[in-house]
């Protein structure tokens, strides 16, 4: 699995980074990162309800 962002959605809520801070991180300048864009399996589970979880809904998940 691989983490897709829509940066022009994103608007740095940090939704994500609260549920899977290993994987998602906002900076000072509320600039999203994705730390782990290929998630391992024993991640996938919170990745998952983060992706859920985006208000804007700019995160996705493709196999």
């Amino acid at each position: 699995m691989r983490i897709k962002v829509d940066y022009d959605a994103c608007e740095a809520n940090a939704v994500c980074m609260g549920l899977a801070p290993d994987v998602f991180e906002v900076d000072e300048e509320d600039n999203l990162h994705v730390l782990l864009p290929e998630p391992p399996p024993e991640m996938l589970d919170r990745v998952r309800h983060a992706v859920r979880s985006c208000p804007k809904a700019a995160l996705s998940l493709e196999e």
